[in-house]
């Protein structure tokens, strides 16, 4: 079995550090649970999606966590679930050095799902009959039943043929025979049966040959490596979420006032139409993203209200669709000046959630708008929206629970500090809610548009209006073997003369079984409430691309440093080989005009020909927007306020360690698979929709 620390954090520090500390617990368990992904995905942007998507999943799933089962199990359950979701029209890779090793991921791929999920956690993550059982959902009997079926079919596979004359009655204790555990008296039994009955001789023998290639699964997967950086990948991938939730909204403008003339005329339709009730609450309404709801006829205006500890929570409005379900709220510190937020990761809860909402949705974050008008009026009062699942229903009533509540500091020098748990102050209480909530309709345009972005083909393939947000689904051709796009970004969505940006809240995201072939991508954008489309225009903003192009180069600490190589046009540096406890390399390029990347895939290769473990990355770099400005680490600039930035590395500071055996690492020799950079676009896709 592929060995696993052991945990080394537990779940009240991972509650008080938050996303920091999922991330740490799976930079420790990175290997095993690597390893248990390949084993479903065999791709590595897959397998980084599965990281990704597994620590958000864990974010989000920790309040529910019971302590009956171990923190490792429990992740182990939601990275099973989405290894599951991710691998479908997954096939294995075209060529593969071991031909033994091919037949044996071959056999495995042919396995039932619940046999193969009982030999990989079994024999590959490492876990107790126990363990599985309860991460199956089965008995331990039938755990081994499971294993039995499994390991029969293998050997099915693996060419020893079908015909076995072992008694059925004994079937059930050959793993616990081989695996020394059997009872004494039943081993006893279970040898003399044996030695007198030949059919079960030649099963047991070719079941255990088959088994041994089970437990020698271990040695199988130690030749995978982790490839270098790839937590970092995953990493950057979380922390430009964070970013993306942490950016504040634009300033709104505020509606005109209504004439006193025009009020009047709508008093007297409302009079006699019956439609002026929901006019006024709509205008009445401060808050401009519900009133644009209200006068749509969507949602409806609610007042519902709490208090708790001196603050009162009010709820002003609901809406909800096939994508998200926002709930439009009010706060009000009674005793003090203070403003304060919801954060559904901290202190929320819907009681309901599993029977009313939807699980294939996730949740969106909305950074606190504090430049709004309306929280700009009165320091102990603020308006804001949460997100919360989908319905499952058409209709239904949402039941909310708010423990705790944090307070916005507006004196604070970090505008993107309001979520840090570290930073901030909160305010414990209880407030419920039972909210009434109907889904509104969403509309479906299906896409048949292709185009070609940077040589490699792009196509549209559906736009979804919804109320509270609008999504265009796309996808790019992943089956590249020297250039990928990584990430295609758009600026804007026109629709009827009408822009949309990039919502933020909601990002880009890839939650749908993907094509081995085609990456598939959704991105949300404004809502465009009321819209009826003929043509859409998307405007693409850049993209990220991934080149391949492999070079080694020897690394002798014996030697002098700094010595430089060429690669990809460029000059690199190599500063520093230092062999100790840690090894020390360092990596420089200083120089990014016209330079041909921004970032490296690589990995260093120590003198066993395996990849050193590397215990600390440290990267300096330069920001560079697109109009070529530069913005260095010692000139704090806010990120969001640059124009489409590029980051160029320009030193990389390794420290190398042995986790195994303590020893020193030696470099041999740093293996570049590739490189990744940014191009600026300007094409425009025309979409008719008629």
């Amino acid at each position: 079995m592929i060995p696993t620390k052991v945990d080394s954090i537990s779940t009240t520090t991972i509650r008080e550090k938050g996303l920091e500390s999922i991330v740490d617990w799976f930079d420790q368990h990175e290997k095993s649970f690597y390893t248990l992904g390949w084993s479903y995905l065999m791709n590595q942007q897959q397998i980084e999606e599965l990281f990704y998507q597994s620590i958000k999943k864990v974010q989000k799933e920790l309040p529910r966590y019971k302590k009956e089962t171990s923190v490792e199990t429990w992740v182990t359950s939601i990275f099973i679930s989405i290894c599951l979701e991710l691998s479908h029209n997954r096939k294995l890779p075209d060529s593969e050095e071991n031909q033994p090793r091919q037949d044996l991921f071959k056999a495995l791929d042919r396995l039932k799902l619940s046999e193969k999920e009982a030999i990989l956690l079994t024999y590959v993550k490492g876990l107790s009959k126990e363990e599985v059982a309860h991460l199956l959902q089965v008995s331990v009997i039938k755990v081994k039943e499971l294993l039995f079926s499994g390991i029969q079919s293998i050997r099915k596979e693996l060419g020893y043929g079908s015909t076995f004359n072992g008694c059925k009655e004994y079937h059930k204790d050959y793993i616990d025979y081989l695996e020394r555990t059997l009872d004494r008296s039943k081993k006893i039994d279970l040898e003399i049966h044996i030695y007198h009955c030949q059919g079960c001789q030649k099963d047991l023998a070719t079941f255990q040959d088959v088994m041994l290639t089970m437990l020698d699964l271990t040695e199988t997967f130690q030749d995978l490596h982790v490839p270098s950086g790839f937590m970092e990948n995953v990493k950057a991938k979380l922390a430009e979420e964070e970013k993306q939730r942490k950016q504040k909204n634009k300033k709104r403008k505020r509606k005109g006032l209504i004439f006193a003339s025009l009020f009047a005329l709508l008093m007297g339709i409302g009079y006699f139409t019956g439609v002026f009730t929901n006019l006024y609450y709509s205008w009445k309404e401060e808050d401009q993203q519900l009133s644009a709801f209200l006068q749509q006829g969507l949602g409806e205006r609610l007042n519902l209200e709490a208090e708790s500890n001196g603050v009162k929570i009010k709820i002003r409005g609901a809406i909800a669709d096939d994508v998200q379900t926002i709930v439009f709220y009010e706060i009000e510190d009674t005793n003090k000046d203070n403003q304060y937020v919801i954060n559904y990761d901290n202190g929320v809860n819907v009681e309901n959630e599993y029977d009313i909402m939807s699980r294939e949705g996730y949740q969106r974050y909305d950074p606190p708008n504090l430049e709004s008008d309306v929280n700009t009026q009165e320091k102990n009062v603020y308006r804001g929206k949460i997100s919360l699942l989908p319905l499952s229903k058409d209709n239904g009533t949402i039941k909310l629970q708010i423990t705790k509540i944090q307070k916005l500091d507006r004196n604070s020098t970090d505008r993107n500090g309001y979520w840090a748990d570290e930073k901030l102050e909160t305010e414990t209480g209880e407030w419920n809610f039972e909210i009434p909530v109907t889904k509104q309709p969403s509309v479906e345009y299906a896409l048949d548009e292709k185009t070609e972005v940077e040589g490699i083909p792009v196509r549209f393939d559906k736009l979804t209006i919804a109320p509270t947000t609008t999504i265009l689904q796309y996808s790019f051709n992943s089956d590249q073997s020297k250039k990928r796009i990584e990430t295609l970004n758009i600026d804007y969505l026109e629709v009827n003369n009408k822009k949309a940006k990039p919502n933020f809240d909601g990002g880009s995201y890839s939650d749908i079984p993907q094509n081995m072939n085609w990456t598939t991508i959704q991105t949300n954008f404004d809502p465009l409430l009321g819209e009826k489309p003929k043509e859409v225009n998307v405007k693409l903003g850049s993209i990220y691309l991934s080149f391949e192009d492999q070079k080694n180069i020897e690394l002798d600490a014996s030697q002098k440093y700094p010595q430089t190589f060429e690669y990809a046009g460029s000059t690199i540096s190599i500063d520093k080989v230092e062999v100790g406890q840690p090894t020390n390399v360092v990596i420089s390029n200083h120089e990014i005009e016209n330079r041909a990347y921004e970032s490296l895939q690589f990995r260093i290769v120590d003198e066993s020909e395996k990849e050193a473990s590397s215990i600390e990355m440290n990267t300096d770099g330069v920001l560079v927007d697109k109009n070529g400005v530069e913005y260095d680490n010692d000139t704090p600039v806010p990120y969001e306020e640059i124009k489409q930035p590029r980051y160029f590395f320009t030193v990389l500071n390794m420290k190398l360690d042995n986790d195994s055996t303590g020893e020193k690492v030696i470099p041999k020799r740093l293996e570049i698979f590739g490189y990744n950079k940014t191009k600026y676009l300007e094409d425009v896709v025309k979409i008719s929709l008629e």
